[in-house]
Parts: structure tokens; C-alpha cells; sequence
């Protein structure tokens, strides 16, 4: 965890004189040097610069959380493969963060790959995930678009957009919204999660939506608010969006996952971490 240290001060030295006698105030010739003011000590909650979610190594517990409640498995690096459609009305869900073949942000990763990668085992699916945009629709996919996407998940090339589209869409947008909200890295980290899966927008149980329920139930730690009486009612808005959707209905990553470090009050997210996710019991250690 990286430290800053607060403010040194230095000498400051008076040009002019004052000479003090019993009674009234003279002017002397020489000049008076007052000494060195003491170093300003931070208060004590500031002697420790506070990391985010985008620090390298909380970034990594992030993405095993994810992967937890996503794929049962810490291993999210082994989810650049996986696709398959899950019956939630998104068509095919894929790749290390959930993208989906009915939202648009598939076709977003296959036409950025492509930009980087002409010619790729992917590119010749365009036109029919530009078609199936916005449905549950397998049409001009099936049958060979499971096989090829995981050829292509062996593609370095392939690993590298799926990242880059993770962070452009999902990760990078929600730390910064928690930073603006004076989330600390479990706040941010929660917001990660319900972008995730509710998607970016405005709607009622989109992000925006549940992020705009919470507000109008509890003030951001930015508005002067407590970080757990904000960070419960955003977790409260956010099950409601969950129950809204047969596929996402069991709502233990929060109950039994995210809610639990926020009991616990470890606002930065810092392992020993042990949570349950659908009944799987998981841990970090360090």
C-alpha cells in the first residue's frame, strides 16, 4: 500500500525587526530570525493515501470477485474462452466479463478486434451480431460461433480487446463514479460489479438507475453521508434489480459476498477476504 507523507515546513525569516521594551514598542537595528516552525503533521486518518480499485493489485481482486460469482472460479484469466447462452434473454454470454451477443457490447469487442486484427476467425460474424443486436437471437451465429470465438480466445490479440472493452465499458467508468462519490476501493468495487451485470444507462435497473434509487435513500460519503448507510442502500436498490430478472435472481454476491465486507466495514477491500457465492464458498488470502 503506497503512503504519503504530509507537508514539511520550512523556515520563514521576517525582513523587518521589532525590538519589545518594557513599555511600548521601538524599532532596533538588527533583525530578529524566529525559528524554524515544527513540520505540519497530518491528522492521523490522512497519513495513508487511500488506494483504488484501479491499483494494480485490487484491480486483480476484483476481477477473481467477478469471476467468483460470474464463472465459480477465482481463475478469471481462463474466462477469455467461455461462451455460452445462459437463457436471460441476452443471447450468447462471453469472455471475462459477460459480454453478450443481444447488448451490443460483444459487437463493440469483435469490431475493435477486428480494427486491431483484420482478417480474424471472428470478423466474418459482424454482420450477424449487428443483426441480432438488442435480441436473444442466434441467427447467422449458430453453428459455429461458440467454436470460433474460443479459437479466437487463444489469440493474444483476443485477450488484449476483451481487457481493453472490460475497462472501456465497465471498469474504468464505475471507479471513477466511485471515486466522485468518495467511495473508497469496496464501494467502487460494488459499483464494478452492478455495471457488470445491469449495464451502464439510466434506465430503472440499469446502473444509473439503481446508483439514482440509492441516492434518493442515503447521501454519498461526497455529499457528507456515511460510506455503510450509502453503500446498504445502494446493495438494497441493486437487489431489487437482480429480482426484476429470473437469470439473475439469486442475489447471494451481494448477500453473502459484498455485504459482508461492508459488515465488516473493510472499505478498502483489503484479503484475508472469504465469501460465498451460490452456495461456493471462496477466499483470498493475500
Amino acid at each position: 500500500m503506497s503512503r504519503r507523507i504530509g507537508l514539511t515546513a520550512a523556515a520563514v525569516v521576517l525582513p523587518a525587526a521589532l525590538v519589545f521594551t518594557g513599555i511600548g514598542v521601538g524599532v532596533g537595528q538588527a533583525t530578529v530570525v524566529h525559528p524554524a516552525a515544527a513540520p505540519v503533521q497530518p491528522p492521523a486518518h490522512q497519513a495513508a493515501a487511500a488506494v483504488n480499485l484501479d491499483d494494480p493489485a485490487k484491480k486483480e481482486i476484483a476481477m477473481k470477485l467477478v469471476s467468483s460469482a460470474e464463472n465459480s472460479s477465482l481463475d478469471w484469466r481462463g474466462q477469455f474462452k467461455y461462451i455460452e447462452d445462459i437463457g436471460d434473454g441476452r443471447g450468447y454470454t462471453a469472455g471475462i466479463i459477460g459480454f453478450c451477443s443481444g447488448t451490443g457490447d460483444m459487437l463493440e469487442l469483435v469490431e475493435y478486434y477486428t480494427a486491431q486484427k483484420p482478417g480474424n476467425v471472428l470478423a466474418k460474424y459482424l454482420p450477424a451480431l449487428r443483426k441480432v443486436n438488442g435480441g436473444d437471437s442466434h441467427s447467422g451465429l449458430d453453428p459455429n460461433f461458440t467454436k470460433d470465438w474460443k479459437t479466437a480466445a487463444a489469440d493474444k490479440a483476443f485477450q488484449d480487446a476483451q481487457e481493453h472493452e472490460r475497462d472501456r465499458v465497465y471498469f474504468n467508468p464505475s471507479v471513477k463514479q466511485g471515486k466522485d462519490d468518495g467511495l473508497g476501493a469496496l464501494g467502487q468495487f460494488i459499483y464494478y460489479d452492478a455495471i457488470v451485470m445491469h449495464g451502464p444507462g439510466d434506465s430503472k435497473y440499469s446502473f444509473g438507475g439503481i446508483r439514482k434509487t440509492a441516492m434518493s435513500k442515503a447521501k454519498t460519503p461526497a455529499q457528507g453521508g456515511s460510506q455503510t448507510t450509502y453503500l446498504n442502500a445502494f446493495l438494497d436498490a441493486r437487489k431489487k434489480a437482480m429480482q426484476s430478472e429470473e437469470a439473475h435472481s439469486d442475489t447471494s454476491r451481494v448477500d453473502t459476498a459484498q455485504r459482508v465486507f461492508l459488515n465488516a466495514s473493510n472499505f478498502d477491500l483489503n484479503p484475508p477476504l472469504k465469501w460465498k457465492v451460490y452456495g461456493e464458498s471462496f477466499e483470498i488470502k493475500s
